[in-house]
């Protein structure tokens, strides 16, 4: 079934191919049980990895396994954690070792094989995990295309079906009505209460709003560190926090007791422009509300009336999507091999030139390769800036995390790229003076300082010898995390939220 070139993608996962793995899919909506079940077996079993979707999952995976005397090793792109004598891993699932055999696997949040960015790590940890025992947790969009590959591999598997613990209800009415208004919303909020909004910006406004109301409020968005999440996870789970404002970010398995999701807005941007929430975007947030053991019902509701159709519809509709081909990644030899055939030095048209051959398939595989967007983006800025580097450290550096739309972000990551081209050595960045007060106006300033020892860190594993500081970063993230975690208690808000903008 698999042609000549997908075969020579499957054969970088040959050890898993000897294995003679077994699969169990645990699919449901959430609040189902299916991620603890799959946990309870990786934690009984003589050695496990369990595959996250954020850095954030696998630390609090980790800590669970420690909590309980299993002794789990913690590894990121960012970090390694290694505790002597460990059989298990807790690790984000690009960091997958298709080298490392071991008894159980988990691999978490399987829908994320339909993310056009990341969906080919997914794939990769499908195809290439190599385990006895592999356990399959997520919704059950995508388990038709995941099936369809694991038959023409060859590998049995076991499908459980798994319903919610708790009821999911959306409340008859809006929040303010007709018309967004913030006495309205006011009044209408109670302790439990998550807002979700899809920007930092309407994050940051509404939860100043709040605190203005007199509420305590803890705040959840993409551009924090794991480690203020999990500060701001812990103020909300603990009471300290009375309402949530979060993005969509909680609705990746973060475990919160939240008794009602009310969606601020139902778009989201998609990096080229607004759409609506999907069904299974729609159902993984909305059913965080009414955790299991804290409230016998969970609660969804939107601010306006004329957002409520899209509620329901989302949520009564079938969310399995038809059989795909699955995304697959480009490895490292593949562009070398195509640089030569081509021949070109430059990263980008070796990336436009797979994009364009790979759009023309009949899409009647079970994998396809993926070539996104961004990919090009990073591609093309790597060789302006680094021309004479070689085709192994352009893709290299490719896949470096980077916020490439964010200007300070990919400023700092030239820099890096300019050090690696001259392997000139180059320090951690300096911590400026403001981080030993408490000026809130700094918050977004401390973000992105954060998503540079987040790259030097990665680069560090990449390049000891050019970024040589890495024994600095704990420390400077310590800092930096402090600072970021009291600003967002005093932060005054930035203006007004969409909503509130387009309402003049």
């Amino acid at each position: 079934m698999f042609s000549q070139e997908f075969q020579a993608y499957l054969s970088r996962f040959a050890l898993a191919r000897k294995l003679g793995r077994q699969h169990h899919f645990y699919v449901g909506p959430t609040n189902s049980g299916k991620t603890y079940q799959a946990l309870e077996t990786l934690r009984q079993a003589e050695s496990g990895v369990y595959l996250a979707p954020l850095r954030l999952l696998a630390m609090e995976v980790r800590d669970r396994l420690m909590q309980a005397g299993v002794p789990c090793n913690l590894v990121t792109g960012e970090e390694r954690v290694l505790v002597p004598g460990a059989r298990h891993t807790a690790s984000t699932i690009e960091m997958l070792r298709p080298d490392h055999p071991v008894d159980v696997a988990v691999i978490d949040e399987i829908q994320m094989l339909m993310d056009p960015d990341r969906g080919r790590a997914w794939t990769a940890a499908l195809v290439g995990v190599p385990a006895k025992q592999v356990f399959i947790c997520g919704a059950n969009s995508v388990t038709s295309s995941c099936i369809r590959v694991l038959d023409a591999l060859n590998e049995p598997y076991t499908l459980t079906h798994l319903q919610r613990m708790t009821p999911l209800l959306i409340e008859e009415h809006s929040l303010c009505g007709a018309r967004y208004h913030a006495a309205k919303l006011r009044k209408a909020l109670q302790t439990g209460d998550a807002i979700i909004a899809f920007s930092r910006k309407d994050v940051l406004t509404l939860a100043a709003r709040i605190r203005q109301w007199g509420l305590s409020v803890a705040t959840i968005y993409g551009a924090l560190s794991p480690e203020v999440r999990r500060v701001e996870s812990a103020r909300f789970a603990s009471g300290e926090a009375k309402i949530l404002v979060a993005t969509d970010a909680i609705g990746m398995g973060l475990n919160l007791p939240i008794r009602r999701v009310i969606f601020a807005n139902i778009h989201k941007f998609d990096g080229i422009a607004p759409r609506p929430l999907n069904a299974t975007e729609m159902r993984q947030i909305a059913g965080r509300a009414g955790r299991h053991g804290l409230y016998d019902t969970g609660y969804v509701t939107v601010l306006e009336d004329d957002e409520q159709w899209h509620l329901l519809a989302m949520l009564d509709a079938d969310d399995t999507v038809p059989p795909f081909a699955l995304p697959i990644a480009v490895g490292g030899g593949d562009i070398e091999s195509l640089s030569q055939r081509i021949p070109t030095w430059r990263l980008a048209e070796c990336i436009e030139h797979l994009h364009n051959q790979y759009a023309k398939d009949s899409g009647q595989h079970a994998l396809q390769w993926q070539v996104t967007r961004l990919q090009y983006q990073q591609a093309l800025l790597i060789d302006q800036t680094a021309p004479q580097l070689s085709i192994r450290d352009k893709y290299r550096l490719m896949c470096a995390p980077l916020a490439i739309q964010v200007p300070i972000a990919r400023d700092y990551f030239v820099q890096c790229v300019q050090a690696v081209a001259t392997q000139q050595a180059r320090p951690l960045p300096q911590l400026p003076e403001w981080l030993n007060g408490q000026q809130a106006q700094y918050l977004e300033q401390a973000e992105l300082i954060c998503q540079h020892l987040s790259l030097y860190s990665w680069l560090s594993y990449q390049y000891p010898r050019i970024f040589v500081d890495s024994a600095l970063i704990d420390d400077a993230r310590k800092k930096l995390n402090g600072f970021i975690a009291s600003a967002l208690r005093v932060q005054a808000g930035y203006g007004k939220t969409q909503r509130e903008a387009e309402l003049g």
